[in-house]
């Protein structure tokens, strides 16, 4: 009975947690703009800080620096078969 009850609030407990949060960065690019406004989000699809602020000038944005940038992706090497 114990066992039971367990189960029963073990399922609500995971039932009642809400949805998971997408990723905010991209690890793909090294800058991003932070939007404020009525919703606020991050936009990482930059490549250098100049072309962010390009894009945030006149706007209620400033560009930050994506703490989570993989770096660049260096090219496979190719295996040769002989």
């Amino acid at each position: 009975m114990r066992n039971l009850a367990l189960a029963i609030v073990a399922l609500a407990t995971v039932s009642a947690a809400g949805p998971a949060a997408a990723q905010t960065y991209d690890p793909a690019y090294p800058v991003c703009l932070h939007v404020y406004g009525r919703i606020t989000y991050y936009e990482c699809s930059f490549t250098s800080l100049a072309q962010c602020a390009g894009s945030a000038s006149g706007r209620s944005a400033q560009c930050e620096i994506n703490p989570y940038y993989a770096g660049p992706r260096r090219p496979q090497r190719q295996r040769r078969t002989y």
